[in-house]
C-alpha cells in the first residue's frame, strides 16, 4: 500500500468516527445543538472561565453578502495571556495559531460540528519541548472540556 492509499484509509477511518479528526490536528466533536447556539454555548463558557473572546465571525453570513450560499459556520477567536505566554516562551512561532480558534459548522447531512486545533499538535507543529508539556496539557484540558460542555444537549 503506498502512502498517498494509506492516508486515504486512515482519513476514512477518522471521518466515521463520532470524534473525528476534520483535518490534521483538528478535533471535532458532534453537536447536540444548531451552530449558533453551540458558539452562544461556547462563547458563553470560555468567559465564565476568564477567556477573552476577541472575535466571532459568521462565515455564512460573508458568503450571503457576495451573494453566495454557505452552510451555517461560525468561528470563536478566544484565549488568554496566562495560557498562551508560556507555550510562545517555548516558541514564539505557536503565536501565528494564537489565540486558539473553534470553528462551528453544519455538515450535508445537517448534522453541527464543533472543531478546534488540537494543542498537542500545535505543541508538535512548532517543536515545543518537554518543558511545555505541562502547559500544553493544562490547555488541552481546558479547550477540550470547553468543547465538550458547548456540544452537550
Amino acid at each position: 500500500m503506498n502512502r498517498w492509499t494509506a492516508r486515504f484509509a486512515l482519513m476514512v477511518v477518522l471521518a466515521s468516527t463520532a470524534s473525528a479528526s476534520a483535518a490534521d490536528g483538528v478535533v471535532a466533536l458532534k453537536s447536540g445543538h444548531p451552530v449558533k447556539a453551540t458558539m452562544d454555548r461556547l462563547e458563553t463558557i470560555a468567559k465564565e472561565k476568564g477567556l477573552t473572546v476577541f472575535l466571532r465571525v459568521d462565515h455564512a453570513a460573508g458568503a450571503a453578502k457576495i451573494g453566495k450560499e454557505l452552510r451555517p459556520t461560525e468561528l470563536v477567536v478566544f484565549g488568554n495571556p496566562q495560557g498562551g505566554t508560556p507555550l510562545m516562551q517555548c516558541a514564539q512561532s505557536v503565536g501565528i495559531d494564537l489565540p486558539l480558534k473553534a470553528l462551528a459548522w453544519q455538515d450535508a447531512s445537517g448534522q453541527v460540528w464543533l472543531g478546534y486545533n488540537d494543542p498537542a499538535h500545535l505543541a508538535k507543529r512548532h517543536g515545543l519541548g518537554s518543558d511545555c508539556s505541562a502547559a500544553v496539557e493544562a490547555i488541552s484540558k481546558a479547550v477540550s472540556g470547553m468543547a465538550q460542555a458547548a456540544v452537550q444537549p
